[in-house]
């Protein structure tokens, strides 16, 4: 897939309108969409509910490995759609999403899907205030609630760094930099005392404002085709290793 300019905007823009819940007003037909959901279906639950209906149990010999995150994720199969063909790799990322909400559909976009290995990649939102003010050690007890349920169903984890963000563009001012340094050194602790897996994006897509390099994404936040490429290449080195596990 090139990299086409337009179509990059256009995700990115998307994504904006999914994030954008901190608004005072909705600007958009869309986020009323998005708010009116929310009441019903806070943590979207409802979003691969289909999908994984469809989808079924792992045939014999088949060791899925599920991709749980939010707007980084989701953007990964529609920008790098190759890297998912042919694997049995799932993605579930849902644009805008929190911690907390990811825990709430752990099981059913998870553990239900009865995989080898889940990525979890959180905590850039709950920085931002999606869904509402948010601490450092409530984004760490998410995650951890979602490893013990990893662990306590078998399923070998790979927990990822937070990507560098210097700001949001949908939520200017909060200036997440010193944030993420610090969330990310505690998952990288929390990993290594628990055994688990580190997924480290962060060291090879940071610049000098520890912020995201320019030459990987289009708006500082979410990644374009070179900065998924360069994912890919680190993921595919963690998910080799917790297979043989």
């Amino acid at each position: 897939m090139k990299n086409n300019p337009l179509i990059l905007l256009a995700i990115s823009i998307l994504f904006f309108h999914i994030s954008g819940v901190n608004a005072q007003e909705p600007v958009s037909d869309y986020e009323k969409m998005i708010n009116e959901r929310n009441k019903v279906d806070w943590p979207y639950l409802s979003c691969y509910r289909e999908d994984n209906n469809k989808l079924g149990l792992p045939s014999a010999g088949e060791k899925r490995v599920v991709f749980m995150g939010n707007s980084i994720t989701e953007g990964w199969k529609y920008v790098r759609p190759e890297y998912f063909a042919g694997k049995p790799y799932i993605c579930r990322g849902i644009s805008g999403q929190t911690s907390p909400q990811m825990l709430v559909r752990f099981r059913p976009d998870v553990i239900a899907l009865k995989p080898a290995v889940v990525l979890i990649l959180t905590g850039i939102n709950d920085i931002a205030g999606n869904t509402g003010p948010s601490t450092l050690e409530m984004i760490e007890d998410n995650i951890t609630s979602m490893a013990e349920l990893a662990k306590a169903n078998g399923i070998q984890l790979v927990l990822c760094s937070v990507l560098p963000a210097y700001d949001f563009p949908w939520n200017p001012g909060v200036f997440p930099a010193e944030k993420i340094v610090l969330l990310n050194k505690w998952i990288k602790e929390y990993a290594a005392t628990n055994g688990f897996a580190y997924l480290d994006y962060y060291s090879s897509m940071v610049d000098e404002r520890n912020g995201l390099k320019a030459e990987f994404s289009e708006d500082g936040v979410h990644p374009n085709e070179k900065g998924y490429k360069v994912m890919e290449q680190l993921a595919e080195i963690e998910i080799a290793k917790a297979l043989k596990k």
